[in-house]
């Protein structure tokens, strides 16, 4: 949505200059093409600019109620990056997903752009992450993000990540947004997953919500833009675990458990 507006509005910038004497002869059309670049170009630095207005209206705080805009504006960014990486997105069993109420998310983590694919690709399920506090910092962004119920996790201090875990829990409870962590607490550069923070487990337990297992494959093959390609990106909701069942496993097993659905969707994708 976002880039088709940024689009159309290029054209229609391009069509006013045009119109305005920008072109008055055929053997000038050629200059239509520049003109669209510089205005596709004056569009986007307008976004840029919009967001750091936006931001202004935002407080650096924890919320008590999501920000529709700040969430909007995640989405968009979401898109935008997803879009000029050439990610293609394919999400598998979103029927499965809770429609009544709020639950917690996790996937594995291969590359930066699996929250982004998230953000972009499944923004009706309003899902917000549990990120390293230097992704919270990033200026402009960091403040938004927050807004929309991104919560920033410091795994070196365990006082600290203990305050996020149950920060993540009460949004759950009081219907603030969905909340995503990734387990391997970062993403993997070897292919093979990482060890699980069995903590992470902790916010849909004390939430009492239910604990959407998915995997991510094909996000590691994003390098680069790609401008005149694609990258396929899939993205399966392997299974939900009621919310019940979720508090009689211990973290330990709610780990193992989801790890070895990730381990077995890989293996059958392979």
């Amino acid at each position: 949505m976002l880039m088709w507006f940024l689009y159309l509005s290029a054209l229609a910038l391009t069509a006013l200059w045009a119109a305005l004497g920008g072109v008055t002869a055929l053997s000038q059309l050629w200059q239509l093409i520049p003109a669209y670049v510089i205005a596709l170009l004056v569009t986007h630095l307008v976004y840029v600019l919009g967001l750091c207005l936006i931001r202004l209206l935002f407080r650096d705080r924890v919320i008590e109620k999501q920000n529709n805009l700040a969430r909007a504006c995640c989405a968009g960014v979401g898109d935008l990056f997803c879009f000029y990486a050439g990610v293609r997105a394919h999400i598998s069993g979103l029927e499965k997903l809770p429609q009544d109420q709020k639950y917690l998310f996790v996937c594995n983590h291969k590359s930066m752009f699996d929250p982004l694919v998230v953000m972009g690709a499944m923004k009706k399920q309003n899902i917000s992450f549990i990120s390293k506090p230097s992704n919270l910092k990033i200026p402009v962004a960091g403040v938004i993000a927050k807004n929309a119920g991104f919560l920033a996790i410091d795994r070196e201090n365990n006082r600290e990540a203990l305050k996020t875990i149950l920060q993540a829990a009460e949004y759950l409870k009081k219907g603030v947004c969905n909340m995503g962590i990734y387990p391997e607490g970062t993403r993997s550069r070897t292919g093979e997953m990482l060890p699980f923070h069995a903590g992470s487990f902790k916010i849909a337990q004390r939430a009492g919500a239910p604990l959407v297992v998915a995997c991510v494959r094909g996000s590691e093959n994003v390098k680069r833009p790609h401008l005149f390609g694609h990258v396929d990106v899939y993205l399966d909701i392997l299974e939900v675990i009621p919310a019940e069942r979720v508090k009689a496993m211990s973290t330990n097993e709610l780990a193992d458990y989801s790890r070895a659905l990730m381990e077995q969707q890989l293996k059958i994708a392979a």
